[in-house]
């Protein structure tokens, strides 16, 4: 019997060959980056690193012992984890750890409770005197605080408010509340007027719409509040130095200038409480790190 050759059908897929050189599963074959990626790349690279290199160089230092922080070398001949812990033991840095969080914490809950309402009412009410009002708190951002300290110091001596927690947050909070309504405020005013009518006409009061629709519009100008006054209440040193005499009271800046002596400095602990001190940083960007970069994208698209 002749043998029939079986055509395949008009429009069949055709099988892909045997062999082992094809490619599997369709997948594109790797294109070679292009030099323009190549360079960016490194560059972003040899960025990355000039801004890391003092990190690294402190935890370096943190862990080398104490006769061999003159040597040339880079690394150290052993790492003396015994360090963080001779710091924690040996200095008041637990005292001024708490004292510091509680300051930045309630310097920055302190400042949100008084800017949201300051900011929304100025955003929403065309009241006389607004555009003085913003000027003024415009204004505030030119001063100093150490032009006022000798001020602040006699006011609070009177009170008898000096090495109080309380005192640093009052402080902290009236110095970064100027650039925490400014920036609400514009935040609220970019927002939509109608969004709130609609929901009091659905049964919701002036602060129930600020609190459920305008407040969570307007999260990323919050969170840049929050970074703002926790950071700068993190690394205040004048006022913690001056309001605050005794150790256990003193602010984290302050406890770390410390170890720096008359004639010496404790190089091994001055950097190993640093490292300590930058662990809440570190922490607070990485709960909010979502928020700040859609901080930073907000209006970018519509």
């Amino acid at each position: 019997m002749a043998q029939q050759t079986v055509r395949p059908a008009p429009g069949a897929a055709k099988m892909p060959p045997a062999s082992g050189g094809g490619r599997r599963n369709g997948s594109r074959p790797r294109r070679a980056p292009r030099p323009r990626t190549v360079l960016v790349t490194a560059v972003a690279w040899l960025i990355a690193a000039v801004f890391l290199l003092p990190y690294a160089q402190m935890v370096i230092t943190a862990l080398r012992p104490a006769g061999e922080l003159r040597d040339a070398t880079y690394l150290p001949g052993e790492f003396a984890w015994s360090n963080f812990i001779d710091v924690w033991r040996e200095s008041h840095l637990g005292d001024n750890l708490r004292v510091t969080l509680l300051v930045a914490g309630g310097s920055t809950l302190l400042v949100l409770l008084v800017a949201i309402p300051a900011a929304y009412y100025t955003a929403r009410v065309r009241f006389r005197g607004r555009k003085l009002f913003l000027l003024l708190v415009l204004v505030t951002q030119m001063f100093q605080p150490t032009s006022l300290l000798v001020g602040l110091y006699r006011e609070f001596y009177q009170l008898g408010m000096l090495n109080s927690v309380w005192t640093l947050v009052l402080c902290n909070a009236a110095f970064n509340l100027a650039f925490a309504i400014w920036i609400l405020t514009a935040y609220f005013s970019a927002i939509p007027e109608e969004l709130e009518e609609a929901a009091m006409i659905d049964g919701l009061s002036r602060g129930r719409a600020l609190l459920r629709v305008t407040l969570p519009l307007a999260m990323p100008g919050v969170v840049t509040a929050v970074i703002f006054t926790f950071i700068a209440a993190w690394n205040e040193f004048v006022m913690g130095l001056t309001l605050s005499t005794v150790p256990e009271s003193q602010p984290l800046t302050v406890g770390i200038n410390s170890f720096i002596g008359n004639y010496t400095v404790q190089w091994n602990y001055l950097f190993a409480a640093s490292v300590i001190a930058i662990v809440p940083v570190v922490v607070l960007f990485a709960f909010i790190e979502r928020h700040v970069v859609s901080g930073l994208t907000a209006g970018s698209v519509k």
